[in-house]
């Protein structure tokens, strides 16, 4: 099997926003290939964030059906995150300085074996508790 790719809460919104057809189309390419080929991760943080911003922040909201389809879609690639996974967050906060909601994302990347992480919030090419940040939306040379 692949190593593991952890996919941030923006790739997935990206996935399906409709206001954004190419970065709809690369999130959507991605997810589905990472799925193909056993290696997608992600956890409930990821899947209640989409939630939120799917069916309230998007300039066109997902029906909050819709939305729930795709949250019990995606719930199979979900790793269980709890107390372990807060206190590394706490850790990589403090060690890396970003926020605990995005070190929270690197913690269950780590439980998942992930070596990379697909996000447009985090810095590409930067590591974080030794995985690697992939921005699928990155341009050569940008």
């Amino acid at each position: 099997m692949n190593a593991k790719t952890f996919v941030d809460t923006n790739i997935l919104i990206y996935a399906h926003d409709e206001d954004e057809p190419m970065k709809r189309s690369a999130a959507s390419a991605r997810l589905l290939a990472l799925a193909k080929s056993g290696s997608l991760a992600l956890s409930p943080q990821v899947l209640q964030e989409f939630y939120v911003n799917a069916t309230r922040k998007l300039a066109k909201p997902l029906p909050k059906g819709a939305a729930r389809q795709i949250v019990e879609d995606f719930s199979g690639w979900c790793i269980s995150t709890g107390p372990t996974e807060v206190m590394m967050a706490c850790r990589i906060e403090d060690e890396s300085g970003i926020s605990f909601w995005d070190a929270l994302i690197c913690a269950s990347a780590l439980k998942a074996g992930a070596q990379t992480i697909l996000s447009e919030d985090l810095n590409h090419g930067q590591k974080i508790a030794g995985i690697e940040i992939e921005n699928p939306f990155r341009t050569h040379g940008a």
